[in-house]
């Protein structure tokens, strides 16, 4: 993109990016203006547009990838190191505690809603965010095989779509509810799971 393409322009961009995430996560996507984006990060009309010409709904999809990639950061270092049951544990235990620190609103969700969720760049969005998800958890799963602790002949990515789709579903009830029970559950279950398969014998 030619209107980023120096380092400062990339880090200025991505200075706005984040500065419009605070916001929005304090604000809420509806209440927020590009007025109040361009008063926290130090921003004027003309470089705002400079950087997205697309105007707000350009800048809304650029914090929902922002948003989307913290999804994943949160979770580490936990998520990348998925090869004892202890941590697994932790991992889990990280999962829940951002959760629970985010309360019923999400912001990813709340960018989607507003950018469209059907448009080709949030859907993208979306997709890569689970397949990249999917993919660490069986990155995972394939570790405890390796270290002896499950059945070598687990299906390791349905297991991971399965834990994954449980995750989700549990986010989805407490968004609606505020109480972490479900997804505390599908996380329990899915670890128990992989910790009742046979793991070969030496």
């Amino acid at each position: 993109m030619p209107y980023a393409s120096t380092a400062k322009g990339r880090a200025t961009r991505a200075r706005i990016v984040e500065g419009a995430a605070s916001v929005l996560r304090e604000r809420g996507v509806a209440l927020t203006t590009l007025d109040d984006i361009r008063a926290r990060t130090g921003t004027s009309k003309s470089q705002l547009f400079h950087y997205f010409p697309g105007g707000k709904d350009e800048l809304l999809l650029e914090v929902a990838q922002f948003e989307a990639d913290r999804v994943l950061a949160d979770q580490q270092p936990h998520l990348g190191r998925l090869d004892s049951w202890e941590s697994w544990t932790r991992w889990r235990d990280t999962v829940v505690e951002r959760y629970e620190q985010q309360g019923d609103e999400c912001p990813l969700g709340s960018l989607f809603m507003q950018v469209g969720r059907s448009r080709p760049g949030a859907r993208a969005i979306v997709v890569e965010l689970m397949r990249q998800w999917q993919q660490d958890l069986a990155r995972g799963i394939r570790a405890l095989q390796e270290n002896g602790l499950v059945s070598p002949a687990l299906e390791v990515d349905r297991t991971a779509a399965a834990l994954l789709a449980g995750i989700q579903g549990g986010v989805a009830i407490m968004m609606s509810t505020g109480d972490s029970a479900h997804l505390k559950a599908a996380l329990d279950n899915g670890i128990d799971y992989l910790r009742s398969t046979p793991a070969p014998r030496v």
